[in-house]
């Protein structure tokens, strides 16, 4: 599988560098507005073509996938641009800025007879999959909650009164978003969509949501998910269940898991080794569902990032942050 990528910032590196650790999976193709840019990353990771036009690059026959890791509100028009061109795309989260965007393009996709995935890649760690596999021992889930809160170096700039991507509104950026959808993806895969979201934001001098807390809403219990772009913290997750306790260390990666009995008190340990460069497991899933058309684990994917993306825009309706593609 041929692939290409659209952006050079350190996750498309980590994207590279966990696809050089997947079978026949092979980089051809770099895209960046800086044509010294391009070929500096090209020449890097040995990519024969480089692009400054991104409409040369989708006409290549030299690509298969593309992955695509600009600015999201730039996602939109770029994933269109390649699903017309026929190629499968991997699109970084989040995926889009609204649902009209996203049901556009995968109608786009499916006119066109490709694939589309959003790159949320917590969700296809083996760790992950171990504690879908094992979240039953809690019995009935009363509570769960799920956090990812780091500091963002971008946030000084914040400070210095200048407004950086991710900061931004115009770039449909803030930390729900960016982080957020960490723990919403996961709060989808293993409870579904939930019935009710509430969210309450600490909105910064940019607009967006530097941080926040979110709450979901499901029969029987609540999820709260806790994200922040502006305060470090080290709170492990935990699912809590009237048999017991499920804690794990982060939400993307998982590498500790522990099941604590509520009436034995003995600890169980759950997590078993994996890859540091995690992303290898999601780009391993895609290829997968490409090449064997799996069309039940395509629509999963499909309607996990649906959801995700529902309950980010309720979040934000909610609270009045409206992002530029929008206004």
């Amino acid at each position: 599988m041929n692939y290409g990528v659209i952006g050079t910032s350190e996750i498309t590196i980590r994207f590279i560098e966990s696809a050089q650790e997947a079978k026949d999976v092979h980089l051809t193709s770099v895209y960046s507005r800086s044509y010294e840019k391009a070929k500096q990353f090209a020449d890097r990771f040995k990519a024969t073509s480089i692009y400054t036009d991104l409409n040369e690059m989708a006409k290549s026959d030299q690509i298969d996938v593309v992955y695509i890791a600009s600015p999201n509100s730039l996602h939109f028009e770029q994933v269109k641009l390649f699903l017309e061109h026929k190629k499968h795309v991997i699109c970084e989260k989040p995926i889009f800025s609204n649902l009209e965007e996203w049901q556009w393009a995968f109608e786009i996709a499916d006119v066109n007879g490709v694939l589309l995935f959003e790159a949320a890649r917590n969700i296809h760690a083996p760790n992950f999959r171990r504690l879908k596999d094992q979240i039953h021992k809690v019995g009935k889930i009363r509570s769960a909650v799920l956090s990812y809160m780091k500091y963002s170096s971008r946030y000084d700039l914040v400070l210095k009164g200048e407004e950086p991507n991710i900061f931004s509104l115009k770039y449909s950026g803030g930390a729900l978003v960016d982080l957020g959808v960490y723990p919403i993806f996961a709060a989808v895969s293993l409870f579904g969509e939930p019935k009710n979201v509430s969210y309450f934001p600490v909105i910064i001098p940019t607009g967006v949501d530097g941080s926040g807390t979110l709450i979901l809403e499901y029969d029987g219990f609540v999820c709260t998910i806790l994200c922040s772009k502006i305060v470090n913290a080290e709170l492990p997750c935990e699912i809590q269940g009237e048999s017991g306790t499920i804690t794990f260390d982060h939400i993307a990666p998982v590498t500790k898991i522990s099941y604590k009995n509520r009436i034995t008190g003995l600890t169980e340990e759950l997590a078993e080794p994996q890859k540091e460069l995690d992303m290898v497991y999601e780009i391993e899933a895609f290829k997968e569902i490409i090449e064997t058309r799996n069309c039940e684990r395509y629509e999963e994917l499909r309607r996990i990032s649906e959801a995700a993306l529902r309950i980010t825009a309720e979040a934000r309706r909610q609270n009045d942050i409206v992002f530029g593609v929008e206004r």
